[in-house]
């Protein structure tokens, strides 16, 4: 397969999680790239079926091309999402929409295409590490799962690396997090990262300390638990705790993985929402605790993504400038 494929205009973009799907035009070279909007999965059949009903009659040109971030691994020509019950199908897209070309990656390996072209106004800076240009960057965010991504710098031109990182095992820290643990594994078995950092983590965490301390279970959803602990709500205050703690050590893992001299960047939905709860050090200390390297940890610089869309942003920069990124289009790429 072509490292730089020619994507014929107009080109759909989209990124496609576990809840929404969120689409784009990019309508000829060097555009930026127009906002369609979301849409919920759950309004929708398949892929095929909520670009029939939701983006064509928002296009005066049909699509000539699509590139589709998809939270799911890559592997085949049938690929079932993670976090929804959606199956992809790329040969089914060009046979029914008449594309000539579509193009799938990982939802977060669009997310680090981005990481290039976010402006200042695109990321809140979380403590006082440095950034250098070139460098190996990370991107990880929190929403309805866990994504995980790394972007290389070499050769001249820049790398994708995606990964199931949100899938590696789930640590404590500590008695009470030990506690927790132990109640999360009750319900749920295997405890990952994503059980903990993630939308339906923050809510699991909640429903965990309060089993502990002997308090019913509150059906409510990870917005209503920010707003409960925004309001001092102790339960969903510690859990929210737990949670800017826990991402900010996974966020270090990853830092020792990868020494991304370029920077860690925070995506997802719901970082941008708690941003005084991540810059209020919580975060940053727990991402330095990693003796015997807390000053190497202390140089990283980390940011929140604040664009409200950068898995399209980078997604349009791929689109316009293929050349510009290299990574192994082998099972990614579907033509007529």
């Amino acid at each position: 397969m072509p490292v730089s494929p020619a994507f014929a205009f107009p080109v759909l973009v989209a990124d496609i999680g576990g809840t929404n799907a969120r689409f784009a035009v990019v309508e000829a070279d060097g555009d930026g790239f127009r906002d369609l909007g979301r849409t919920p999965t759950a309004a929708h059949s398949d892929p095929v079926a909520a670009i029939r009903d939701f983006v064509l009659p928002r296009l005066a040109t049909p699509p000539r091309s699509a590139v589709l971030a998809v939270a799911a691994p890559i592997e085949g020509d049938v690929i079932p999402f993670t976090n929804c019950p959606w199956v992809l199908e790329p040969r089914r897209l060009v046979a029914e929409l008449g594309l000539e070309t579509v193009a799938a990656m990982n939802d977060f390996a669009a997310q680090a295409l981005s990481l290039p072209v976010l402006g200042p106004a695109d990321e809140v800076a979380i403590g006082s590490g440095r950034r250098r240009d070139g460098a190996t960057r990370v991107v990880v965010g929190p929403g309805t799962g866990l994504g995980v991504a790394l972007l290389v710098h070499a050769g001249g031109t820049w790398v994708p690396v995606p990964g199931e990182g949100g899938h590696v095992s789930f640590a404590p820290d500590g008695a009470r997090e030990e506690a927790i643990w132990h109640a999360l594994a009750e319900d749920h078995g295997r405890v990952c990262a994503e059980t903990v950092i993630s939308g339906g983590g923050l809510v699991r965490l909640e429903t965990a300390i309060r089993r502990i301390d002997g308090l019913a279970p509150l059906d409510r959803d990870p917005a209503a638990v920010v707003a409960a602990a925004d309001a001092g709500e102790p339960s969903a205050d510690e859990a929210l705790d737990v949670f800017v703690a826990a991402l900010g050590r996974f966020a270090g893992d990853l830092a020792l993985l990868a020494l991304p001299h370029g920077g860690v960047h925070i995506a997802g939905g719901i970082p941008p929402r708690i941003l005084p709860r991540l810059a209020a050090g919580r975060f940053r200390a727990a991402f330095e605790d990693k003796p015997p390297y807390r000053d190497l940890m202390a140089g990283f610089a980390t940011s929140v993504m604040v664009h409200p869309a950068p898995a399209l942003l980078g997604l349009a920069a791929w689109a316009r400038r293929p050349d510009r990124f290299a990574f192994d289009l082998e099972g990614r790429l579907w033509t007529a």
